[in-house]
């Protein structure tokens, strides 16, 4: 009998926050993993506390806003590495001005890294995932891909177009025996908070955090191959901010 293969994961936004928490709990669970951010700094550092745990962590600097280069380096990537069974598109921004303040460019910014970078990281492992006819993609969208806040209006439309995203490439992978999920988490304490383009002023220690979304995301990867959660919402109990 031969020994299964080890899953290997692709994570973006893995130096900080919800990525760096599900590196954190698949190196535990024995995933090998590749980890994208923009700081080679963090992402050194992450993979180093990993491998002193025992994880298989290799670490890639991409900038993912520019996103006319996301796919041919993320493809560059895969041939280095291999191809992977699980792509988690959690690199992301927060945003908050009133639409009719906003300037075209700064739009452009969220929809880029918020959705456009996303797609684009799709199409980079697709061939690998349906070669292998399996492969679990799952795309940290948000409630604000489900529901509507004020001074928000970028950030919602772009995750609104995620959520839009995640479900059309749930109905074309599926024949391919590639699995796609949603997960939609309320406010998590993570460094989104602290950014220069986020106003808001939120009583952090009732949010959740960003373990509890990276075991959400775990279970998604863990579930038998014939099964599939679609959509998964997370929310603190305290409820939507």
């Amino acid at each position: 009998m031969t020994a299964q293969r080890k899953l290997r994961a692709l994570i973006t936004g893995a130096s900080r926050g919800i990525g760096r928490a599900t590196a954190e709990a698949f190196a535990a669970s024995n995933i090998d993993l590749v980890l994208v951010s923009r700081s080679q700094d963090q992402l050194d550092e992450l993979t180093q506390t990993l491998q002193k745990q025992g994880g298989d962590a290799r670490a890639f600097a991409i900038n993912l806003s520019d996103v006319h280069q996301v796919k041919s380096q993320i493809s560059q990537l895969l041939e280095d590495v291999g191809p992977v069974d699980v792509l988690v598109n959690n690199a992301g921004m927060g945003f908050t001005a009133e639409l009719i303040d906003m300037s075209l460019a700064d739009w452009q910014r969220v929809i880029d890294l918020n959705l456009t970078s996303a797609f684009q990281c799709i199409q980079a492992v697709l061939p690998g995932m349906r070669s292998q006819q399996q492969g679990t993609i799952i795309n940290v969208v948000s409630v604000a891909g489900q529901q509507a806040f004020p001074q928000w209006g970028a950030y919602c439309a772009s995750k609104f177009a995620l959520m839009g995203l995640t479900k059309s490439l749930a109905q074309e992978e599926r024949p391919h025996g590639i699995r796609v999920t949603a997960v939609c988490p309320g406010a998590v304490n993570t460094p989104l908070w602290d950014t220069d383009t986020v106003d808001a002023d939120f009583d952090r220690t009732a949010m959740l955090k960003p373990a509890d979304v990276a075991q959400s995301v775990l279970h998604i990867v863990q579930m038998p191959q014939h099964a599939v959660i679609e959509e998964l919402v997370l929310m603190p109990n305290a409820g939507t901010f």
